[in-house]
Formats: C-alpha cells, structure tokens, sequence
C-alpha cells in the first residue's frame, strides 16, 4: 500500500534568501471532501492535474492514492465541485540529503510558510536547515484540508 510518513514545519519568512530551490512551481487545489477519515482533493501542479485520497494519519503515517489526471479535467472538476481553494508556491530544497517541499501560501493563507519532509520510516532522523521553526506536524490547523475551511488569516 503506498504510504505517506511526513513531518510539517514552520519556515523563515526569510528562506529564500537562505537558500536556492531546485525547482520552484504554482499549486492550486480544492477538496472534494474533508472527512476526518479520509480527504479528496483535486490538485494543478504546474501545469499537470492529480487527483489524491488519503486516509486518517496514525502517527505521522497515512495511507496515500495519487493519480494523474489530464489538467482540463482536473481544472473542470475543479469549477463544477471546488468551493474553496487553496493557492500556493511550492520550492523543492535540497538539504543534507533530503528533499524539503516548501510551501509559500496565497490568499487567505497569505503569510503562512510550511515545509514537509516526507520520510521512509516513521524512525528516520534528518538534518534541519536553519529556516526550519518549530514543529506543527501534529497541529491540524497546519492540515491542507483545514487551512481551506479555516484560512490562515482567520486565526
């Protein structure tokens, strides 16, 4: 079963003047639901579409379905089924062996800077960078699905 083992950290409103993304992309995406047991979401990454279902977490592991899907599909489910949004910019950073997916958000979510470093074991120990701030991978508030619902700004 494929498996997402993730930790999720505030970020230096400074990082990119602190480091150089390998790769840097515009995401936007909506859920189709944002059950506790599960969320559906529809995603634009770039200029690709993906549908994503994931479970509950049990620690910081969930159960994740990601499939690619053709971008006009995905923008057209997105104006039939999207209600709330969530627009962002996503730099891929290289650090110490790990790949570290940064996330600047817009909108509502405007002002708000969340790494993830996504991991093979639950056990996996990691090198920080010095943007990194503290630890939220257990605040839901920090949770895509519920960012959309409670913005950010709202807080």
């Amino acid at each position: 079963m494929p498996l997402e083992i993730e930790r999720k950290f505030l970020v230096e409103p400074c990082f990119l003047d602190q480091c150089t993304p390998s790769v840097s992309y515009p995401i936007k995406q909506c859920y189709l639901t944002t059950d506790p047991d599960k969320t559906i979401r529809l995603r634009i990454k770039g200029a690709e579409g993906f549908l994503t279902i994931k479970s509950r977490s049990t620690g910081i592991t969930r159960l994740e379905f990601e499939y690619q899907i053709p971008a006009n599909d995905t923008e057209q489910m997105m104006r039939l089924y999207g209600t709330c949004f969530i627009e962002k910019t996503r730099h891929e950073v290289e650090y110490a062996g790990n790949t570290w997916e940064v996330d600047v958000f817009e909108g509502d979510n405007k002002g708000l800077i969340v790494a993830e470093i996504e991991l093979d074991d639950e056990t996996d120990t990691f090198e920080k960078p010095e943007w990194i701030l503290e630890e939220v991978t257990f605040d839901k508030r920090y949770a895509n699905s519920n960012l959309v619902r409670m913005p950010y700004s709202k807080w």
